[in-house]
């Protein structure tokens, strides 16, 4: 870590903000790696407030990652009020930081909120870092809670959810056998989707949805009646 001290430490922080501003991407990704590879507790603030901002995703990106070089309680303790920011940016960003870092202590504070936030990127970002920092007694209360959003959105939103119950394993089975019982047939499509994908990993989304639709389209609504005649 990089040593400074009193009026350097203010001077640079100073420069850092400045050049984290600039008009060009490029210099912007460049800053925000320096910051990275010569890390200083000074510049954690910086970083996350920029995260905030950032309009290029690979500078965000990177912007995580400079994070994530620093020291990891400091720099949970700074993500942390991000989640309960009005941006949608800063929730979606400090979501991403939080499952790179992988520190468990960050779990509690990903509320159910978070989980069927209106913003789609939010909400896709907090299954993620749920899934990657949930402690395995609760992951079926998590996947309790992430089924309630099976049918919502565009491919990539559908995706992104079932990925993460997929990533359970045996924890998500009840929430997605709940999901294949739903009225809707856009929520039951959904949960035999992930269901194959949980059965078939190298299968790519969207042949599980085709199949998914094909079974749905076969067996009628809802599957409860498929349970009946078994």
């Amino acid at each position: 870590m990089v040593e400074l001290t009193g009026d350097g430490v203010d001077e640079v922080v100073r420069r850092l903000r400045l050049a984290l501003a600039a008009d060009a991407a490029s210099a912007r990704l460049q800053t925000a790696m320096a910051a990275g590879l010569r890390p200083h507790d000074d510049y954690i603030d910086p970083l996350v407030e920029r995260f905030a901002i950032e309009p290029d995703f690979f500078v965000r990106d990177m912007l995580t990652w400079a994070l994530i070089q620093h020291d990891r309680p400091r720099t949970l303790e700074r993500v942390l009020p991000l989640l309960r920011s009005p941006f949608p940016q800063a929730r979606s960003q400090a979501l991403h930081t939080l499952s790179k870092l992988g520190d468990q202590r960050g779990w509690p504070a990903i509320t159910t909120a978070l989980l069927q936030d209106a913003e789609d990127e939010v909400a896709r970002t907090a299954w993620r870092a749920a899934a990657a920092l949930v402690p395995p007694p609760e992951a079926a209360s998590l996947a309790a809670i992430l089924a309630t959003q099976f049918g919502r959105g565009d491919r990539a939103t559908q995706r992104s959810l079932s990925r993460a119950l997929a990533s359970l394993g045996d924890a998500a089975i009840g929430a997605i056998e709940g999901g294949k019982l739903a009225l809707d047939a856009g929520i039951r499509t959904h949960a035999v989707a992930t269901e194959q994908l949980m059965d078939d990993p190298d299968q790519g989304f969207d042949v599980a949805i085709a199949t998914a639709r094909r079974i749905v389209a076969l067996r009628g609504a809802p599957l409860v009646g498929d349970l009946g005649a078994s």
